[in-house]
């Protein structure tokens, strides 16, 4: 499925925080044309280690996941929709996070990063999609941490989204052994090369190849793999190459950096501003 990826800046981002990221840079995905009112538009929004790639073709772990979702005369039909999927702030396929240069030092952000909400996700996707030439979204739907900002839109800006939904997420982070804070701080730390922080770009390759593995692991890649024909030793390879090269791309800050935001997020308090036909699943 042809897509256009790019790169736009949406200028200074207020934070919930009272913080100001001074220039702030959202990478993104568009599938389709968008309408001459501006109101034909699709957000799809990723999970915590995927990126504005979710609807690519060719990949095959959270990369790509949802591509036999796009195309005519299916839910994300581009001859119908104008599709926007964008990296998320905080991450690192691009957008503006730990991993990005901060204009007032010249280095990277790193542990300095400010903490940020699912507001402020939203807030800079809003920016992104009014300079898009956006006026209206006839969904908002993504999966996991992307079905968090789903809601989040649905809450923040009820007359601005016709459907929202989130797709195995929730109203909230329920408790769970792989998402606590402590632990990945403490698997991250333990890298000889970490550096109390100052690690070098690439670096902690072997902590995240281990914590990818895992985590592949507990969401059934064993038995996908499995499901597919390959033998024992064969799925154990494949489920090293993919934790690898997701090694290779993620910055271990954005884990951290998401992983917050993704435990203060709650709209269950909100969601009778809700407007929006939602789904949960």
């Amino acid at each position: 499925m042809p897509s256009s990826h790019h790169l736009l800046n949406i200028g200074p981002l207020a934070l919930h925080s009272g913080r100001v990221l001074p220039d702030v840079q959202l990478a993104y995905a568009t599938y389709g044309q968008l309408s001459a009112r501006g109101d034909n538009a699709i957000l799809v929004t990723h999970g915590y280690t995927a990126s504005h790639a979710l609807l690519a073709h060719g990949s095959g772990v959270a990369e790509g996941s949802w591509a036999p979702l796009i195309g005519p005369r299916r839910p994300l039909d581009p001859e119908r929709f104008f599709i926007v999927c964008p990296n998320m702030l905080g991450s690192c396929y691009g957008s503006t996070g730990p991993a990005s240069i901060d204009p007032a030092t010249g280095r990277l952000y790193g542990g300095q990063f400010p903490d940020i909400t699912f507001g402020d996700i939203v807030a800079s996707q809003y920016a992104l999609l009014q300079r898009l030439g956006v006026t209206h979204l006839r969904a908002v739907v993504g999966p996991s941490m992307g079905g968090f900002q789903a809601l989040q839109w649905a809450v923040d800006h009820p007359r601005f989204v016709d459907v929202a939904a989130a797709i195995v997420s929730s109203t909230h982070l329920p408790p769970h052994d792989s998402m606590q804070l402590p632990a990945l701080r403490a698997l991250i730390e333990r890298d000889p090369q970490w550096n109390n922080g100052a690690y070098a770009p690439g670096a902690l390759h072997a902590a995240l190849q281990r914590l990818r593995v895992d985590t592949l692991t507990t969401y059934g890649m064993r038995e996908v793999l499995a499901a597919q024909g390959l033998a024992p030793a064969e799925v154990q390879a494949r489920i090293e190459r993919m934790a690898a090269a997701w090694a290779r791309e993620f910055d271990p800050y954005s884990l951290i950096v998401l992983l917050r935001a993704a435990l203060a997020f709650d709209v269950r308090p909100r969601l009778g501003a809700i407007e929006a036909d939602t789904l949960i699943a």
